[in-house]
């Protein structure tokens, strides 16, 4: 009796100090990559984002059915990360009113806006909002209603 408890109190031991090993090697390459991410220069910020927009970009259309609200057509906002749909001189629009924007700046977000491929719109918009970017009303009216139609055809499924 006395060995078998012996034994599992050193079973119990064995897993306590890998429990505890397993989680201290987390944490440190938690800190690792934490401080590598902290010491990229923007330039390389810029990079990988514009990795993970490609990356994005060529993933298949259609909604792939495992979230409650499909991705492609949602609007909320789910991340605190942007990605750019080719449109990086639309940040000199940050912070302005779109009634003070010049018919050049409108023929800019127009001419992005219908370059988009459909299911693109919507990330987009989450972008513009998180970029701090406001579309004209015919713009954003536009941009809603395939978003609306998009929404429509994937309930339809």
């Amino acid at each position: 009796m006395n060995s078998t408890l012996t034994l599992f109190l050193f079973f119990v031991a064995i897993v306590a100090v890998w429990i505890l090993f397993y989680n201290l090697r987390r944490k440190q390459k938690e800190a690792q990559e934490a401080l590598r991410k902290a010491q990229l220069s923007e330039e390389e910020k810029a990079k990988e984002q514009e990795e993970e927009a490609a990356k994005a970009e060529t993933e298949d259309s259609e909604c792939c059915g495992q979230h409650e609200v499909c991705e492609k057509t949602n609007l909320m906002n789910t991340s605190l990360k942007y990605e750019y749909y080719d449109d990086e001189e639309l940040d000199a629009l940050r912070g302005m009113n779109p009634e003070e924007y010049s018919d050049e700046q409108i023929a800019q977000l127009r001419e992005v806006f219908e370059t988009l491929k459909e299911y693109d719109v919507a990330g987009w918009l989450r972008s513009l909002q998180l970029r701090n970017i406001e579309l004209p009303e015919d713009i954003r009216e536009d941009a809603l209603l395939i978003v609306s139609d998009l929404r429509e055809r994937e309930n339809a499924k």
